[in-house]
């Protein structure tokens, strides 16, 4: 007889979800046709099909040596598949007051939910920060058949130890160092969604740390559910892939409803974008969603580990590896202790809402200015030289404001002698200010078709020899201390050098961009300069193409947590 798995659902939520249907196809072989099945929601219709797929997907999982399983659970808790009063089991403090979704199960069963995670608990003492558990323990408890494989299958999850494969952030500085990975990611590919929150959010940092909740918590069951078949299947980049994709219809739908673009308090935004996720089925289906998500051409999961890696460095040299005051984890420009005379507060903060997270946490420190140091490329090499990144600004003699974020030490271009030769990431952008604002980041970004990343065939489809479903699709894990920095060009096949000449410096010059032309061209006595096109970052010339500098300066980036 056929296991019910689903005892804990509330039936008449499910529309056209077959209970009884015989499962069907289940076991998988051929990873691209599982893969294929979890994104197009092969499983969506036939209850006792996905969950036999689940569990199947979760017992190939590698785990630690002991990890607690469906035994466990039986000998603590019990098990049952009655009413449970969810305030006998009070929520681990892990979850950080994260509410358990109903997802269409019966209003009983959120009481399973809680005695599920209370093991949780008990059984995973390490577990520091993760609000996205209650989310997936409600979700799995749709296929399961009692409460005790729900524990197992929540197990295996936390305790999956195989190299590379990432599913739940168990940490405060695992969870805080994905929201930046997020917050950068969202920079990368969809700018105008990011230019939408500046304009409108007091904190948008605050904004991007619920990108998680917007997929494992506000979305819709039937969203979820088709979020976790392709989860279960390829990993976390799922995860990051919907949140950018909630993003975009986020800000079409925004600028189909909204004239005027006036500032708010982060909690309303917040609030706004979840009312949105929530009612997302009035707007958009769940292929729709997952369509848009995997029309992201996301660099390789290699490239975003180590921005995670960046980013968790960051925040432990800041000291921030437990919860902390909002104000303590994310640092706006301060307008009192803030002084150019090229650029005001509020310009400042919107050159800082575009430059990596891991960066954003940290104050502006004025390096060199030529009204007080003079126009001297040596000094301006002398005072620059041991920060990294930098962020130059340029004020014309005609008013013309223009930059660029420069994210390599200006000491590297010693390594080419006298020779001026190229250096930097693909983390560089130039920028202008007036007469209006723009940025312009690497040409390969917004084109990945001009590069191949070297893990790319292995991100996107399995090689067709490898014929063990219960193999790993993540990439193995990614060793800082034997990779360069997130967007190096050593991680690219880069059809054409020209789209890679981010910085070069010598006596005579520095150059920002190249490849027929570059973007910023500034003389040795730091007095004249051109632009024009570059191939690198794909620009208009950022002012007037042959301009006399009025002020330069070059500002750093000041860890305040630790000076």
């Amino acid at each position: 007889m056929a296991v019910d798995c689903g005892v804990f659902v509330d039936w008449s939520q499910m529309g056209d979800v077959s209970r009884d249907a015989a499962p069907g196809k289940t076991e998988y072989k051929d990873l691209k046709e599982l893969k294929q099945h979890a994104r197009s929601g092969q499983w969506a219709k036939n209850h006792s099909q996905r969950s036999a797929v689940y569990q199947q997907l979760l017992k190939a999982l590698p785990c630690r040596t002991v990890t607690p399983d469906a035994a466990v659970y039986r000998d603590i808790v019990g098990n049952s598949n009655s009413k449970r009063n969810p305030s006998a089991y009070t929520l681990p403090e892990f979850v950080d007051g994260t509410a358990v979704p109903c997802y269409c199960l019966k209003a009983e069963s959120v009481g399973s939910v809680h005695a599920v995670l209370s093991c949780v608990a008990g059984q995973f003492p390490d577990i520091s920060h993760c609000p996205s558990l209650p989310a997936v323990t409600a979700l799995l408890l749709h296929w399961s058949a009692d409460e005790a494989q729900c524990f197992e299958s929540v197990s295996r999850m936390l305790a999956c130890n195989e190299p590379g494969r990432r599913l739940l952030d168990q940490t405060f500085l695992a969870y805080q160092s994905a929201c930046m990975t997020f917050g950068d990611l969202v920079h990368k590919y969809c700018p105008a969604a990011h230019k939408l929150m500046v304009a409108t959010a007091t904190d948008v940092l605050e904004v991007y740390s619920d990108w998680q909740r917007w997929v494992l918590g506000d979305l819709p069951f039937s969203f979820a559910a088709r979020v976790m078949d392709v989860f279960l299947v390829e990993g976390y980049k799922v995860l990051y892939r919907v949140a950018l994709a909630i993003l975009k219809f986020y800000r079409k739908q925004r600028a189909a409803t909204s004239s005027a673009l006036t500032k708010q308090d982060s909690a309303a935004v917040r609030r706004d974008i979840q009312v949105f996720v929530q009612n997302i089925g009035k707007s958009v289906t769940p292929d729709k969603l997952l369509e848009k998500a995997f029309s992201i051409r996301l660099f390789s999961r290699k490239e975003i580990t180590l921005l995670q890696l960046a980013n968790e460095k960051s925040l432990q040299q800041k000291g921030i590896t437990v919860k902390q005051k909002r104000q303590n984890v994310h640092l706006a420009v301060n307008a009192d202790n803030f002084s150019s005379e090229i650029v005001s507060a509020k310009e400042i903060r919107d050159i800082w809402s575009w430059i990596p997270e891991r960066f954003a946490l940290c104050q502006p420190q004025l390096l060199f200015t030529t009204s007080t140091h003079g126009c001297s490329l040596n000094r301006f090499y002398s005072h620059c030289e041991g920060y990294e990144p930098t962020l130059m600004l340029i004020r014309t003699i005609d008013g013309e404001v223009c930059g660029a974020f420069l994210s390599t030490d200006w000491e590297e271009r010693k390594r080419g002698g006298n020779k001026l030769s190229f250096f930097g990431t693909g983390e560089c952008f130039v920028f202008r200010m007036k007469p209006e604002m723009e940025r312009y980041e690497w040409v390969v970004i917004k084109h990945p078709e001009l590069a191949n990343t070297a893990q790319s065939a292995d991100d996107e489809q399995t090689s067709a020899n490898n014929n063990d479903a219960s193999q790993s699709l993540e990439e193995p894990a990614a060793d800082p201390s034997q990779l360069s920095p997130f967007l190096s060009t050593r991680h690219f096949n880069l059809n054409s050098r020209n789209t890679s000449m981010f910085m070069a410096g010598n006596v005579d010059s520095i150059i920002i961009g190249g490849g027929e032309g570059n973007a910023l061209y500034i003389d040795s006595e730091l007095n004249h300069g051109r632009t024009e096109r570059c191939l690198t970052f794909d620009n208009p010339p950022l002012c007037a193409e042959s301009f006399q500098i009025a002020l330069l300066e070059v500002w750093g980036f000041k860890d305040t947590m630790t000076s």
